[in-house]
């Protein structure tokens, strides 16, 4: 009998591994106290992003930029595990945000929530509390925390991270093989507090429906240090189902010289009482580096058939090749590609500090009027972590970007400025 629910697939297979001899002791030294950590990332957060050619509630009050600052305190305790043939254990994430500058004329960094009367809140925050039981390498989590799968991206990308209430089974019992299954039942997205039904938003056909289930499964397996394939398939119940092929490797040329690449193939349709319409999604993506020394070259290139790439609000969209700061370039019948280039300032003596700079372009994009749009955009980022004395680990970066699409597409353009100090601090 073959379960239909993932999460009971994914207990199954923990339960078939453990069943056939494998030990299931947890090791005291893994004990609830004695393995517990305690952590603090003080994180502080500017956003300035003019807007070109802007619009705003009217003609004559266009909204010139958005620009707001918070810092923002986020206490991560992981517990260890009580020793025995099952152990448990609980994980905490404390988070608060608090605006030191913003209004509602320049509401919109994703920064912080909009109060009803348009102007942003002067804090908010969230606590997410999760269980988790371990027995031998199978562990079940349920509860609310940061959920990182390829479908199913949490966003940590403002003040507060993306978090996730469901339940979700890992199990690595098998040498180089991560099996995953779960059920997530609703999400707070990055500038929210509350916790909502999860959706999706079709810009074809302008609908947005929303479901309080999301079911995945899925497996990794590492054939060598170099080569990882991923299988995961995924549904947003009465939405969306999607499947996903990854590839992953690195291939050594040299001491000093490398080649990489991250290629992968989404498929979606639409699913049960299909909420958001009839959808079809296909999605090619590859990402190819080339390293040497402190250099390296990247080329990106991506392609969109159908319907945008599906997922879930607010979820980030690094499962994609092309996707960056400002954009994934993942709408309808997409099209881009990417020149990228990194350098390691270890290189020339000073480790910590990384420089990136990266241009995308998008085209052939299907829009609801038919016609074509394109965007493009460039970023650079410097970041430097300081690596010894009273401040080590801190990390401060600068963001600097341009995005540009054309009018049929969209009129969200605009020049950016981001510094984001990211402090943590560890306290056991």
């Amino acid at each position: 009998m073959t379960p239909r629910n993932p999460l009971s697939a994914a207990v199954l297979a923990g339960t078939l591994s453990m069943v056939m001899g494998i030990p299931t002791v947890v090791h005291a030294a893994d004990g609830f106290v004695d393995g517990a950590k305690v952590s603090v990332n003080a994180r502080n957060f500017y956003i300035n992003r003019n807007f070109v050619d802007p619009v705003g509630p009217s003609a004559t009050a266009p909204q010139g930029k958005a620009e707001e600052w918070t810092q923002s305190f986020i206490l991560n305790i992981q517990s260890g595990y009580t020793p025995g043939p099952i152990g448990f254990g609980v994980d905490t994430l404390a988070m608060l945000a608090v605006k030191l500058d913003g209004g509602g004329g320049t509401y919109g960094t994703g920064l912080l929530p909009r109060h009803s009367d348009g102007k942003p809140a002067d804090n908010f925050g969230r606590l997410a509390v999760a269980a988790k039981a371990k027995m031998s390498e199978t562990e079940l989590r349920v509860g609310e925390w940061q959920v990182v799968v390829p479908v199913l991206r949490a966003d940590d990308g403002r003040s507060l991270p993306q978090t996730f209430q469901g339940g979700m089974v890992t199990s690595k019992e098998v040498s180089n093989l991560a099996l995953y299954g779960g059920q997530m039942r609703q999400n707070s997205t990055r500038d929210d507090a509350s916790m909502e039904d999860m959706s999706y938003r079709d810009g074809l056909n302008g609908i947005t429906a929303t479901s309080d289930r999301f079911n995945f499964i899925g497996g990794e397996y590492a054939f060598t240090d170099s080569t990882k394939v991923g299988l995961w398939h995924a549904r947003l119940e009465d939405i969306y189902q999607q499947s996903y092929v990854q590839l992953l490797h690195t291939q050594p040329l040299s001491d000093d010289l490398a080649f990489t690449a991250n290629v992968g193939y989404f498929t979606g349709k639409d699913e049960g009482s299909a909420l958001a319409g009839d959808l079809d999604n296909k999605t090619y993506s590859g990402l190819f580096g080339l390293q040497a020394g402190a250099n390296t070259f990247y080329v990106g290139l991506q392609k969109v058939s159908g319907n945008q790439w599906m997922r879930v609000n607010g979820t980030g969209g690094a499962s994609v090749a092309n996707d960056s700061f400002n954009s994934a370039y993942d709408a309808a019948d997409e099209r881009s590609w990417q020149l990228r280039h990194d350098y390691n300032f270890a290189g020339v003596g000073i480790p910590g500090l990384v420089l990136m700079n990266r241009y995308i372009s998008g085209d052939n994009i299907t829009t609801a009027s038919g016609d074509e749009g394109k965007e493009w955009g460039r970023e650079s980022e410097l970041a430097y972590t300081v690596q010894s004395g009273a401040l080590k680990n801190l990390n401060i970066k600068w963001r600097n970007s341009s995005m540009r699409r054309d009018s049929s597409f969209s009129r969200n353009e605009f020049d950016e400025n981001r510094l984001i100090f990211n402090y943590p601090i560890s306290i056991l």
